[in-house]
């Protein structure tokens, strides 16, 4: 049975699990993510993430493609009332100049970013309106280590939360978060909106899988602390913890198959971690993909885990993650192997 909680005290109440989405545009129809939308729905999620750059991997052709969709399904099926509409804007990237000549942080960028998601979307207001990446040069997508660049720092996040806070009176949107963001990033989010009264980030969108549990340090003392809970992405690794990439297979349709830069969670020594995980879930007689989801799922800090699928089949047993109970035992293995090489792929 579905899980419900507060979107940190926005009195928004969000599913546990959240529908990621972008896959709609490339890899999945309308038609199909329509049929995800309904059997989503029918199943309690009532949370919806997206985001203007979507579909994956971003291309000037298919950019606001996934919005799109979902906006038409929303109008088509008057679903707008009973969902937490989720979408971010860009902050910057050379990769992303088809995006208003290069996407910004300041006033104009997120103002035009999110009316284009409102046209999309068919909807005036966005329940949970989310900053991507950050526009100073951090380490987000994996980088490791931090090197200060001030000549790199670009548009203050005081300005940023400034023209957020103005939607939020606006009624444009109706609360904040932020994704891809470091501890410093939040504490200083947190500070300008006790500083100014404005409104308080209510979450963060970070990756988190037992490939990756970076989220742990720093960052999950400030989300229990401070009430800014975590939507994990990418839970299952970029479905490298299924197992269906193991010893070199190509799946059909499948986003390492069709998109062979996403190379974070495959590179040789990551396989024989995932090799471990696969092999434990086997032991116990469970699906790979529900112990990973589950396990995510149990996690204090963790508000929604967002899931994505290309199949209803996947969505259904992503889904059903919310019903598997870990025992101590299978806990604690995992604890043995992810202490064996902590953060493999971060």
């Amino acid at each position: 049975m579905m899980r419900y909680s507060e979107l940190g005290k926005s009195g928004i109440t969000i599913s546990s699990i959240c529908l990621g989405t972008m896959t709609y545009g490339q890899q999945n129809t309308q038609q199909q993510a329509h049929a995800q939308l309904d059997y989503a729905i029918d199943r309690g999620i009532n949370f919806i993430d997206t985001a203007e750059m979507y579909s994956i991997p971003p291309k000037a052709e298919t950019q606001g493609r996934t919005e799109g969709y979902i906006g038409n399904w929303l109008s088509a099926s008057g679903n707008r009332d009973r969902l937490v509409l989720a979408t971010k804007a860009a902050g910057p990237a050379e990769w992303m100049s088809h995006l208003r000549g290069g996407p910004r942080l300041n006033e104009r960028h997120i103002r035009e970013a999110l009316d284009n998601s409102l046209r999309r979307l068919h909807t005036d207001y966005i329940d949970l309106y989310q900053v991507h990446w950050p526009e100073r040069q951090t380490n987000f997508f994996g980088k490791p280590g931090y090197s200060h660049q001030p000549e790199n720092d670009g548009v203050d996040i005081e300005e940023t939360l400034d023209v957020l806070n103005q939607l939020v009176i606006e009624g444009k949107i109706r609360t904040i978060g932020v994704s891809n963001e470091t501890p410093w990033g939040v504490m200083r989010y947190l500070e300008l909106a006790q500083k100014h009264n404005w409104s308080r980030i209510v979450s963060i969108q970070n990756p988190y899988n037992l490939l990756n549990r970076s989220f742990e340090v720093g960052l999950s003392e400030i989300s229990h602390r401070e009430n800014v809970g975590l939507l994990a992405y990418s839970p299952l690794a970029f479905g490298t913890l299924t197992g269906k990439y193991l010893d070199g297979k190509s799946p059909h349709n499948s986003r390492l198959t069709l998109f062979q830069g996403y190379q974070r969670y495959s590179k040789p020594p990551v396989e024989t971690i995932i090799r471990q995980y696969v092999e434990l879930a086997q032991d116990y007689g469970l699906s790979p993909a529900q112990m990973a989801l589950a396990y995510v799922n149990t996690r204090p800090f963790v508000i929604a885990n967002i899931i994505g699928a290309t199949t209803l089949e996947q969505l259904k047993e992503n889904i059903d993650s919310i019903e598997l109970t870990l025992d101590k035992r299978i806990l604690d293995e995992i604890e043995k192997i992810h202490a064996s090489c902590p953060n493999i792929a971060p």
